[in-house]
């Protein structure tokens, strides 16, 4: 034991003589200056990349002229999309919103961009579907949970589709977890998100706010946060992804236009252009599954609330909802009925749907339910 331990110590001393010999060698040779220059250049090289990305993301403004033309199918037809705060305006604390020609922008930072490069080193952290990457029903979420009605069957091809959504009051109270209500539009193995998100990780509250993820081209970015310009173009001058959310409900559409392909996000009851995708960001031209319903996430027990924190008790007054919600076919037919839908929830025992496609509250529509307390069980 004791030979065994002298021979132990000797392999140490030798180890620690031979870094000192070989760092004093380096230093004759000017070897270790080298070292520490190589290291200071690529910490250099990772903040001008950081700089990079930030000039990307806050670049200026889409000039209204520049703006793309578009046809509306939910509202009245227009020449160019109009920049108005009618809709929103009075949201803001000047009570109108930007100037006319101007649009508001979250200004990202250098801290926001650290955070989001966190967020990729964790793809967990991101929304989810809950189809797979062949859009069929996802199994395993690694901590995300769904309640939420989708549509069903063979896919389909679809040009848009629609909801009004209530504001729901769950919000995600630790770190790295958060509680959405959303509409959830596939685009083949990519996808778009809108609805209200409470995620302090990304807010630095936990209030519920207007969100919009966007998942193309393996770039999955939140609001604007978007260094590869796969992320919305905002053009509406009253209203930004991030903002807090006022209102009971909001009318939500996202939109293909038959003329050019691009991807819209509209709201409000006129249905105001919130921001567009080009045609381009999708590998695919059409939409081919839907999902209304809430997720949450947490990489740990306990997961967050969903909805408006509770059990579903069917009644307006107590229950997170989405209604009226539609589809846009292939053919840019409305349907208001949405008949192949199914509820489908990934904890039952905690987070409960509803899916109410029969005259369930008067002039809801098509009815989604959906919410569930705070979450110690395994489903």
């Amino acid at each position: 034991m004791k030979m065994k331990l002298r021979c132990s110590l000797q392999v140490m001393c030798m180890t620690f003589l031979c870094s000192i010999l070989c760092c004093s060698f380096l230093m004759s040779q000017g070897r270790c200056h080298d070292i520490v220059e190589a290291v200071e250049t690529i910490k250099s090289f990772e903040d001008f990349e950081i700089e990079q990305k930030l000039k990307v993301i806050n670049k200026p403004a889409v000039k209204i002229i520049k703006m793309p033309m578009m046809s509306y199918p939910l509202g009245s037809k227009r020449k160019r999309e109009k920049v108005s705060n009618k809709t929103f305006g009075h949201l803001w604390k000047n009570g109108v919103g930007c100037p006319m020609g101007t649009v508001p922008i979250m200004r990202v930072t250098k801290d926001d961009l650290l955070k989001m490069k966190s967020f990729d080193d964790d793809d967990n952290a991101y929304p989810q579907s809950s189809w797979g990457n062949t859009y069929k029903p996802a199994i395993s979420n690694k901590g995300h949970y769904f309640a939420l009605a989708r549509t069903k069957g063979k896919p389909r091809k679809y040009n848009g589709a629609a909801m009004n959504m209530h504001r729901g009051t769950s919000e995600a109270n630790l770190s790295m977890q958060f509680s959405s209500g959303r509409m959830n539009f596939q685009i083949g193995n990519e996808f778009i998100q809108v609805g209200r998100l409470s995620y302090q990780e990304l807010y630095k509250d936990t209030y519920p706010r207007l969100f919009v993820f966007t998942n193309a081209g393996g770039h999955p970015c939140f609001n604007n946060f978007c260094p590869d310009g796969s992320g919305m173009i905002l053009v509406s001058r009253d209203f930004t992804p991030g903002l807090l959310l006022l209102e009971t409900d909001y009318d939500i559409a996202i939109y293909k236009d038959k003329r050019n392909g691009d991807w819209w996000l509209l709201m409000g009851p006129s249905w105001e252009g919130i921001g567009y995708w080009p045609s381009s960001t999708f590998q695919e031209s059409y939409g081919t599954g839907i999902e209304w319903g809430g997720e949450v996430y947490s990489p740990g027990l306990p997961s967050p609330p969903m909805g408006n924190g509770y059990f579903l008790e069917r009644t307006p007054d107590q229950d997170a909802y989405m209604r009226r919600i539609k589809i846009v076919d292939e053919n840019f037919k409305i349907d208001n009925t949405v008949g192949n839908t199914e509820s489908f929830s990934t904890n039952p025992h905690c987070y409960q749907v509803v899916d109410a496609k029969e005259n369930f509250w008067r002039h809801a529509g098509h009815l989604v339910l959906y919410g569930g307390p705070l979450c110690n069980k395994l489903r």
